[in-house]
């Protein structure tokens, strides 16, 4: 299936890859951006923005659509709060993305060391993309008492393709992580891909099944394989199409919806925090 013109983007420069790269000054510091090989790379690593990707770079899981390195997980990294802290002050950054791979082997699932690196991170505004912690009540509350801007999580596809695209998760326990988020008080956040075997009906069924969390925001994208061992697309979704999930999404009452092809979770964080925020 040949990419529509609107998904023909340009290859990232590799000197703005190779400046951040050289910023970070540590190759234990991981990147989503990198890791996930996210399309937008080269515009937000040429803007000095980046999404931190903690507790290593091999993830537990087996989702069908994710880039990011599968296998034997890595040992916790007990100083990685401190880099990131200095990462982040090399770059200037004021507001902060993190997110991790799943951690289904610790006993907490990770939930700690994002405590820490958002306690590292004090004074900065901080938003954190987090796996389901296996549905662990404490394990969510450890980051909601960290007290992170932004506890984003995300549901990924429809509830019909979790066997085939998600196998691991479970879309009700997703679905009850975001209720939790918005009942401690923080600004709750979710998203998911299109493209993957779904139908415009099933698209605004699952808009509307986040609105009933009482979420902030959610963020719509095209999805589009990491490499050719991935599942090809079943449709591309036009920008128009995208812009009706929009307006339906804030018609029920959802503060911020952001939708387009190029849209991912982390993709210009901080711009959508400050238009929910105005």
């Amino acid at each position: 299936m040949a990419l529509p013109d609107y998904l023909i983007k340009k290859a990232p420069k590799s000197q703005s890859i190779n400046k951040i790269r050289a910023l970070l000054g540590d190759p234990a510091i991981h990147t989503v951006c990198e890791s996930a090989k996210c399309p937008n790379i080269g515009e937000c690593f040429s803007k000095n923005t980046l999404t931190f990707m903690i507790l290593g770079k091999v993830c537990t899981r087996s989702c069908a659509f994710c880039g990011v390195g599968k296998g034997a997980p890595q040992p916790v990294d007990p100083d990685e709060p401190e880099k990131i802290r200095e990462a982040v002050l090399k770059l200037g950054l004021d507001y902060v993305v993190v997110t991790s791979v799943t951690r289904d082997d610790l006993p907490d699932f990770g939930a700690e060391q994002f405590a820490r690196v958002i306690t590292a991170l004090s004074g900065k505004k901080v938003e954190v993309l987090i796996p389901d912690f296996q549905g662990d009540e404490a394990a969510l509350q450890k980051v909601i008492d960290a007290s992170p801007l932004v506890i984003n999580h995300n549901v990924e596809t429809i509830p019909s393709l979790y066997r085939s695209i998600r196998p691991q998760a479970v879309f009700e326990r997703s679905l009850e992580l975001l209720l939790r988020v918005k009942k401690s008080g923080i600004c709750a956040k979710s998203g998911f891909m299109v493209g993957l075997g779904e139908e415009d009906e099933d698209v605004f069924n699952l808009i509307l099944r986040l609105n009933k969390t009482g979420l902030d925001m959610v963020t719509i994208g095209q999805y589009l394989p990491p490499s050719r061992l991935h599942p090809k697309p079943k449709r591309f979704v036009a920008p128009e199409k995208f812009m009706e999930y929009k307006v339906y999404g804030e018609s029920l009452g959802i503060k911020k919806v952001e939708a387009g092809p190029f849209v991912r979770s982390s993709f210009h964080a901080e711009e959508t925090w400050k238009k929910l925020s105005d």
